[in-house]
Parts: structure tokens; sequence; C-alpha cells
């Protein structure tokens, strides 16, 4: 696994869309957060159809078509130097097959923020343009609202990455698994990795990456069936070390902890938990695509370059 192609870094002034790929965004959270953008001198302006509800499905924000178009229109807009999504939930699955991924490419690479269920969108990214995105904090997100580290490491993330090549875990982390590895980092959640099995937005493995894997509300047996399915299908051959990070609203931690050691365990390459990056409070930011080098003892990652360039 190769190392992707980076965005060049944000500057004041620069100009953020916010898009809403997947479910509602409430007003009064996307409101606080354009402020904070905009006192980071950032240009945000809100996508059309940020703000729509699905007439009948409630858990998406507004119809596949304009999600889409949102998207699209903001990428290829020049203008645009970033897209930020507002929120995750769940929806892109449905509207990423609606993008002109041609068009996309063509636009040129700019930043892409987003996790959770945005997880699609960075496999379409690496698939379908070989572009590092952001796993981090969104902007209508209580975590981005509210919490000093989260803000903090994207911010300089986006402005100052030279100042962040060395990502270490809150609290050291714990190894699993000691060992140190070196790959191409790549992941998100869990549910949607194992969900995108088969699709053509999704790479065939994560043969030679770093992975990072973190999951929201799912039980033991849920997230042993994701595990198992990935395993079953070899996506997990080759997989040079795992990180693992929040798993808010799981079973009991010693349940889950138990389940990803028989999972992943038996791998054979370090294996490092509680690395801070998901939906766990004061989220990590997480460059995708970026070469890397993974300590599971001391719970340091150390990117060979910068997030951005």
């Amino acid at each position: 696994m190769k190392p992707l192609t980076r965005p060049a870094r944000l500057a004041p002034g620069a100009r953020v869309a916010v898009v809403a790929p997947s479910g509602p965004v409430p007003e009064e959270r996307l409101e606080a957060g354009l402020d904070l953008l905009r006192g980071w001198d950032l240009d945000p302006v809100v996508a059309p159809h940020v703000l729509d509800r699905h007439a009948e499905f409630d858990y998406l924000a507004g119809t596949d078509a304009h999600r889409a178009a949102d998207f699209q229109a903001a990428w290829c807009d020049p203008g645009v130097d970033a897209v930020f999504c507002a929120r995750g939930g769940y929806g892109v699955q449905r509207m990423v097959d609606l993008l002109d991924w041609d068009a996309i490419a063509a636009a040129g690479p700019k930043v892409f923020l987003g996790f959770s269920d945005i997880t699609a969108l960075h496999e379409a990214f690496a698939a379908r343009v070989g572009l590092v995105t952001l796993h981090g904090p969104m902007a209508a997100g209580i975590d981005f609202l509210k919490n000093a580290r989260a803000q903090e490491h994207l911010r300089a993330t986006l402005f100052e990455p030279e100042t962040v090549r060395t990502i270490a875990a809150p609290g050291g982390g714990s190894a699993l698994v000691p060992g140190q590895a070196r790959g191409v980092l790549l992941g998100g959640c869990l549910c949607l990795l194992a969900a995108e099995l088969g699709t053509p937005y999704a790479r065939p493995s994560a043969r030679g990456g770093l992975l990072c894997l973190e999951d929201v509300g799912e039980e033991a047996y849920r997230l042993d069936r994701y595990l198992t399915q990935l395993l079953r299908a070899g996506w997990f051959d080759g997989v040079a070390g795992i990180l693992l990070g929040s798993w808010v609203d799981c079973s009991p931690t010693s349940q889950v902890r138990a389940l990803l050691a028989d999972r992943l365990g038996g791998l054979g390459v370090p294996v490092v938990e509680e690395f801070g990056f998901g939906h766990g409070e004061g989220a990590l930011t997480i460059p995708f695509g970026v070469a890397a080098e993974l300590n599971a003892v001391a719970g340091t990652l150390t990117l060979e370059e910068p997030a951005l360039a």
C-alpha cells in the first residue's frame, strides 16, 4: 500500500464548504460550529441542503440526490479549499454512487474531514482519487464544539501539520499486542468497513496498512460479526498493525477488549488500544493515506511526513 496524495494545508481566509452527506444536522450546533471556524479565520460556506430533512426517513439529511449534489458542487467549486462534513449518522452509502468521481478527481486535491458514517467517503477517496483525507471531528459535532483537545489537534493538523508529526495516545494507550510496525493509515468505523466489502468504492484489503478501528453503540456480538466477516473475507490479510479507538456505548469495556484480543490477537501484528480517535471525547485527527510508524508499547504514531502539504 502506497502513500496517497496530500492536499495543501489551510491558510487564513481559506474557504471551507460544510456539507451533510449523512444524517440530519441540528441547526444550533451547525451555527456554533460555523462560529468556531470563523474564529480560526476560515470562511465557511454552508451547502444548500445541509439543514434538510428527508420526508420519509428521518435519519437522513434530505434526499440522496440533494446530499450528493451538495457534495459534488462543493468539491468541484474552484473557490473551495476544503470540504468538512457537518455530522455523520447514516446515509453516505445511499448517495456515493450518485457522485461523479471522475469530476471529483479532476477538481484536484482538497482537504476532506469527517468520521463515523463518513468512513464510506474516506474509502471512496482512497480508492477512486488516491487522496489523503482527515478522520476527525465534524463541524456540528459535540466534540468539535466542546472539547479543547479535539479542537486544538484538528486546528494544528489543518494549519501547522508539521507540529503534529507524532500523535500520542491520550494516557499512553495500551498494547494489546506489543511491537512496532510501519504502514499507510486507513480505516474508520468498523461497521462501515464491513458494510463496504464488495463495493466499487472500497479497498480490496488492508494489506500493508496501519488500520484504525472504532465504533459506537454496538453490542459485542455485532462487533464480533463485523470482525469475523472481515477476517473471513481476507480483508485483514497482510495488515501491518492495528490502532483501536473509542467504543462508546458498546458492550462493557472488559468484554469488548476480550473480543478484540480474540479476533485480532492472532494476526501476529502490533495492536494498540485506547488511542483516542473516533466517537470518544477529545478525539484526535488521523490522516488516512499517510505513511507512519506505530509503536504499540509507547502508544505513539509517527507520521513520515506532515498530514497536509
